[in-house]
């Protein structure tokens, strides 16, 4: 039997996908727990559009990703720092202070959660970042980290 799957469904496949079960797990299991519906014309035309819509929403997000990308490596963005007399910082630089400074200097609202800094940053000068934009979209972001 042939069905559309709502949600992903482990060793089946992923939502919106088209695959061939067995008639008793398709009745018994996946229609009553929603995991999925019959492939019959009208729910494949759904099917169909679903999937224009989809692929219309991640061209205008591969866009939009293109067009920050190309503004955050313009230049690096600076944090200031308190730093003693040898040149360490009091304390260290977190991914809350990057995306605090990207978005006073750049203007983009970036969740701290999608940014990574590679090393611990613990001294002035220029460090890298990894900003985790999904659908494997990684911008390195260089900083520079500066007195107070």
């Amino acid at each position: 039997m042939q069905i559309i799957l709502i949600k992903d469904v482990d060793n089946l496949g992923g939502a919106h996908e088209m695959v061939e079960v067995k008639s008793g797990y398709a009745r018994n299991y996946l229609i009553p727990q929603k995991y999925a519906i019959e492939a019959s014309p009208s729910n494949m035309k759904v099917l169909d559009e679903r999937r224009k819509q989809r692929e219309k929403k991640e061209q205008k997000l591969v866009a939009e990703i293109a067009s920050v990308t190309a503004v955050l490596k313009q230049s690096p963005v600076k944090i200031g720092a308190k730093i003693g007399t040898s040149g360490k910082i009091f304390g260290s630089v977190t991914a809350i202070q990057l995306a605090r400074a990207i978005r006073e200097q750049k203007g983009y609202e970036i969740d701290r959660r999608r940014i990574t800094i590679t090393d611990e940053v613990k001294e002035a000068g220029t460090h890298k970042a990894q900003i985790d934009f999904g659908k494997d979209n990684i911008l390195e972001l260089e900083f520079e980290v500066v007195g107070e």
